[in-house]
């Protein structure tokens, strides 16, 4: 039997309206059942039920035992990167549109946190990346997180730019493409996969490394263990550079920036139900196993 919980957190501002409606019926079913409940505090302005106790992502982290998630995977990433520095456990109810790691159906929901919060659940740690960028003097100059995938592109839509990648600082290839994708077993089903990226289960302990549109027939991804460090330089870049973290958080970089991505010093403690199955989810989600006709 699994750890109960006392104090939850409500997570996550739904792109469809009608999702809220998700969050009524948690909040009241959960204050019915004499939880502790902290909404998050960006949900203020769009919830038509009175609410007790609002809270930021921090103060979620540092009270509540639980937050459940509602919406799609962007709003699970968002929340995970917060929720990562703090022990607490984190699930999601899928409102959006795949749903990898928001995994409950709404029509479920109720009867699969019953189930959760009696204390049969899964649970599944996800680690994290951390990218930090190095100018020209070796100076660090902006950090940051990803729980998918860190991209590095340039600024510019279709322009291709040429980089050294470097493992542990050896130097393990050169490629002349639209950009390169670090990715985590947990993104290995996002972007890196649109890009020709394998799947690996969540419970390797490994990076992928996807090149985005090389300019060569016989450049593959790479997987390797999550201990490397991957430098990535640019020796004949000219124009500015991005890092897209998840998506959701972007770094500029000079031309002249080293780009350091390694395995991040904080997990975040995704549990699932009890009914969970990581390969019938992929089968449903991807279409796996559908008859051709």
């Amino acid at each position: 039997m699994n750890t109960r919980f006392n104090c939850i957190g409500l997570i996550g501002v739904p792109r469809q309206p009608e999702a809220l409606a998700t969050h009524e019926l948690l909040y009241k079913w959960l204050t019915k059942n004499n939880y502790h409940v902290l909404v998050e505090d960006n949900l203020k302005q769009l919830l038509s039920f009175d609410v007790e106790h609002y809270a930021s992502l921090d103060e979620i982290g540092q009270h509540a035992e639980l937050a459940i998630v509602v919406g799609g995977d962007g709003n699970m990433l968002r929340a995970a990167r917060y929720l990562s520095h703090y022990n607490i456990k984190i699930i999601g109810i899928n409102r959006g549109n795949l749903g990898f790691l928001t995994d409950i159906s709404p029509d479920k929901a109720i009867s699969s946190l019953s189930e959760v919060l009696a204390g049969e659940y899964i649970d599944d740690t996800r680690f994290l990346l951390e990218v930090t960028l190095y100018n020209k003097k070796g100076e660090s100059t902006v950090s940051s997180f990803a729980v998918n995938e860190i991209v590095v592109h340039p600024s510019q839509v279709a322009h291709m730019i040429e980089y050294d990648a470097y493992i542990n600082n050896k130097k393990a290839f050169s490629q002349r493409a639209d950009g390169v994708i670090i990715s985590t077993p947990t993104g290995s089903t996002a972007y890196s996969l649109s890009a020709g990226g394998p799947i690996i289960t969540p419970d390797l302990d490994g990076f992928i490394i996807t090149p985005m549109f090389p300019h060569s027939l016989s450049a593959r991804p790479l997987v390797i263990k999550s201990d490397n460090i991957i430098k990535i330089k640019f020796p004949n870049a000219t124009e500015n550079l991005q890092i897209a973290c998840d998506s959701q958080i972007i770094l500029n970089a000079e031309p002249t920036d080293e780009i350091l991505i390694k395995r991040a010093p904080y997990e975040f403690n995704l549990i699932h139900a009890a009914n969970y199955n990581y390969f019938r989810s992929l089968s449903t989600k991807l279409g796996w196993s559908k008859k051709l006709y």
